[in-house]
C-alpha cells in the first residue's frame, strides 16, 4: 500500500520547510532509519528519517527553493509487501535482446539529470545559496569529492562581473530607484516576525551598568596559562566568564528567571542560558541547559560545541527552543554598548559591549582601567526596575570578584 511522507513539524512554531536535497531517489529501497532528505527550517538543517520500510515510489516535491507547509505530502513509499511483487517480477523477467526497443542516444550537448548524492555540508549549501553558486556544477576538492567552502568561493569569484562591467538591470523597480531584490530566507522571515512581535507586544525597559573588568581580565589570563599547560589545552574567552557570572547571578536572583503567560508568571526551575550566535543568514540562540550547575570548563566547552553546531546548521530543535534568559555579546566587534530586543517568550536579554580601557576614579585619583558596559532589556510585566537592578548588581559583583565564580 502507499505510505505518504509528509513535511514534518520540526520544533514549536515551525510552519514550513525547504527540501535541500533528496538522498534517496525513485525506485530506491528504503529501510526504517534511512535518511530520505535534508530539510532546511527557519533555524537549522535537519535530516528526514524514514519511519517505514519500502520502495520510494514517487517524489512529489523536488529539491529547491519552494517552501513546503508542514503536513504536505512530499513523497510516497510503497510498503514492503506492495513493492515486493514488482521487484520480483523485474528480476525474474527474461532478457530478450532481439525484442528490446532501441534506445535513442541523448542529443549532443544535452545534460542528463544526475541522481547521485551531492556531497556538501549544510553550511556549504547555505553559502552556495547566498552566493548564487550551483553546487551541481562543482567538483569538490574535499575528502571523497566533498564540496567545501573554498570550492564555492572560487566558483563565485569566477562568475563575478569584471570591475568595468555594467551590472545587469534589476529584475524589478524598488522604492527610491532600481536594485536587486534578495528573497527572504526562512530564518530571516522568522526573525523579522518575532522581533516585530516582541517590540509590539512586550513592554521593554532598559537598565545599564559599567563593570570594572581588571580583576576578571587578570583571572582569565591566569586561567588560560594554566589551561594551556594542561593535558587538554583550552582557552577561555571573556564571554565564557560573563556567561558564568550571569548564571551565578540568576541563582542569586531567581525571580528574574521567569516569563509571562496569560495564566500567570512561569518561574523556571533551572538556568537555561540562550547564547546569541551570528550566522550568515541571521541569528540563532542555542541554549546552555542547566548552566547554573556548570563550572567554567564545562560551560566553555558547551558554548563552543553549540556555536559550532549552529554555524554548520546541525542544531536540533531542543537545542534552541525555550531558554530562560539570553546573553548577546557584540564586544568582539568593537561595540561599546547596545540595547537588545527580548527573545520571546523570555523576559530578559543582557547585552554586553567591548572591554575597553577608560579613565576610572579610584578613591580621589584618576586611573586607567578595563570597563565593560552591560545593558539589560526586560519585560516590565515580569521584571520590575528594582528586580532588574538587583540582577545587574549581582552580575557586576561576580565580574569584579571573579574568585567567587570558582569557589
Amino acid at each position: 500500500m502507499d505510505i505518504e511522507v509528509v513535511m514534518p513539524a520540526i520544533g514549536a512554531g515551525t510552519t514550513q520547510g525547504r527540501i535541500l536535497q533528496w538522498l534517496k531517489q525513485s525506485g530506491d529501497t528504503v529501510k526504517v532509519g534511512d535518511i530520505l532528505a535534508e530539510i532546511e527550517t527557519d533555524k537549522a538543517v535537519i535530516e528526514l528519517e524514514a519511519v517505514d520500510s519500502g520502495v520510494l515510489d514517487r517524489i512529489h516535491v523536488e529539491a529547491g527553493d519552494t517552501a513546503v507547509p508542514v503536513g504536505d505530502v512530499i513523497a510516497t513509499l510503497l510498503s514492503g509487501k506492495a513493492a515486493a511483487p514488482q521487484v520480483r517480477q523485474d528480476v525474474a523477467a527474461p532478457i530478450k535482446p532481439a525484442a528490446a526497443a532501441p534506445v535513442a542516444a541523448p542529443a549532443q550537448g544535452s545534460a542528463e539529470p544526475s541522481s547521485h548524492r551531492l556531497f556538501a555540508s549544510p553550511s556549504a549549501r547555505r553559502l552556495a545559496r547566498l552566493m548564487g553558486v550551483d553546487l551541481h556544477a562543482l567538483a569538490g576538492s574535499g575528502p571523497g569529492g566533498r564540496i567545501v567552502r573554498v570550492d564555492i568561493e572560487h566558483a563565485a569569484a569566477q562568475t563575478r562581473p569584471a570591475p568595468d562591467a555594467k551590472p545587469a538591470p534589476a529584475a524589478s523597480d524598488l522604492p527610491g530607484g532600481r536594485g536587486d531584490l534578495t528573497p527572504h530566507t526562512p530564518m530571516r522571515a522568522t526573525i523579522a516576525r518575532r522581533l516585530v512581535q516582541s517590540k509590539q507586544q512586550v513592554p521593554h525597559f532598559y537598565l545599564s551598568v559599567d563593570c570594572r573588568m581588571d580583576a576578571v581580565m587578570a583571572a582569565r589570563e591566569s586561567l588560560n596559562q594554566r589551561a594551556q599547560a594542561g593535558p587538554d589545552p583550552v582557552r577561555y574567552s571573556v564571554n565564557d566568564l560573563l556567561l558564568l557570572a550571569v548564571a551565578r547571578a540568576v541563582e542569586r536572583v531567581p525571580e528574574i528567571n521567569a516569563q509571562w503567560t496569560d495564566e500567570g508568571i512561569l518561574h523556571h526551575q533551572q538556568v537555561d542560558l540562550s547564547v546569541a550566535v551570528a550566522l550568515a543568514s541571521g541569528l540563532i540562540t542555542p541554549i546552555v541547559r542547566d548552566a547554573g550547575r556548570m563550572g567554567l570548563r564545562e560551560l566553555s566547552a558547551q558554548v563552543r560545541l553549540l556555536a559550532e553546531q549552529a554555524r554548520s546548521g546541525r542544531l536540533r530543535p531542543e537545542q534552541y527552543e525555550g531558554g530562560s534568559l539570553t546573553v548577546s555579546n557584540l564586544g568582539m566587534h568593537g561595540v561599546r554598548s547596545f540595547a537588545a530586543i527580548i527573545n520571546p517568550p523570555q523576559s530578559a536579554i543582557l547585552a554586553a559591549g567591548a572591554v575597553t580601557r577608560q579613565p576610572v576614579v579610584e578613591g580621589d585619583a584618576l586611573a586607567i582601567g578595563h570597563v565593560m558596559s552591560l545593558t539589560l532589556s526586560a519585560d516590565h510585566r515580569v521584571v520590575d526596575g528594582a528586580l532588574g537592578a538587583r540582577f545587574l548588581k549581582e552580575v557586576r559583583h561576580f565580574l569584579e570578584h571573579p574568585i567567587e565564580l570558582i569557589l
